[in-house]
Formats: C-alpha cells, structure tokens, sequence
C-alpha cells in the first residue's frame, strides 16, 4: 500500500499526489489532517499514527511532500515502525530562520540515518529548501537523492500535475 502524505494546505485537485489516488484508487491511501492551514507535529504524527496502524508498517510506503516529509521522520522518531520505504519530495527546511511560525513543533530537522529505503526529490531552485539543504538532508537520512532542475516546489504551480517520472521512483521503492 502507498500512503501520501501531503503538506501544508493539503494537496488540491490538480496536485500529482491527487492525480495519483484518483488514478489508481486501489493503491494510495492519504492520511488526511485536520488541520491543514497551522501543521503542528505532535498533532499531525498523532493523526499518522492513528491512520496508519490499520496497516501492516513493514508493506507501506510513504509518499510525503513538503512539511509532511518532516511529519513522517518525526513520526518515525516517535514510533520507531520500520516500513517499506519513503518518497520524499521537496522536504521543507524547518530550521530555516524564515520558516512559518505557524508551523509549529518540528524542529528541529532530524539529521540521522532511516532504516529504510529512501528516496528524496529536490528542485534546484525551491523556495522552500534551498538545493543545498535537500543534499544534506538525502546525505544525512542514507536517502538516494533525484534532483529536478528549476522545478519549483514540485506542485501544480510549479507545473507538476500528473507527474509520471514521480511513479517511476516510486516504482523503486516498491
């Protein structure tokens, strides 16, 4: 089963995790929040966590985008459930001294090695981690890192709609 885990303000209609479900409604599964507008970490790997035990951990992978990326290494630290693997695209840098404060709880980012298989999708000029960030995070959790030049935050506006090469990786991890 892939689980998607989007981030701030949830992923609209045309999001490619949206596309994603609707495409193939027998194999994703979205962990919805209850609040998607002020993320809080206790909060949000509590709803994680109550979603995801109806599930065998060790056959999930995690499809996670922007502050739901930090979401799943805070939830994981929590936890501790081993699990398949994990897509994380376009990870926010919530050590960022100009990130939201209302995003609360997350810091700070988690810099030790996953024991699970790993992907992270970084954009060479996202607004929301610099290039340079994303390398250290991939480096720091063992995650293969896939870069996409000038692709924005990897969202609708950043012209990412279906996105294919995203099942591609997926394919990976499955």
């Amino acid at each position: 089963m892939i689980i998607n885990i989007p981030g701030l303000h949830n992923s609209g209609e045309n999001h490619w995790q949206s596309i994603w479900e609707r495409e193939h409604p027998e194999k994703f599964f979205r962990v919805t929040q209850r609040d998607w507008d002020r993320p809080d970490c206790e909060t949000w790997i509590a709803r994680i966590e109550e979603k995801l035990k109806h599930f065998e951990y060790q056959d999930l992978v995690l499809v996670d985008h922007s502050v739901g990326c930090v979401a799943i290494i805070k939830w994981f630290e929590k936890y501790n459930h081993l699990i398949k693997g994990a897509l994380f695209v376009a990870p926010s840098d919530v050590d960022n001294e100009a990130y939201p404060t209302y995003i609360t709880g997350f810091r700070p980012m988690t810099m030790a090695k996953l024991p699970f298989k790993s992907i992270v999708v970084a954009s060479s000029n996202d607004h929301v981690v610099d290039i340079n960030r994303a390398m250290q995070f991939a480096k720091a959790w063992s995650s293969d890192l896939h870069i996409l030049k000038d692709a924005g935050h990897v969202e609708p506006k950043s012209g990412f709609g279906k996105w294919n090469d995203g099942l591609t990786l997926l394919q990976e991890l499955e």
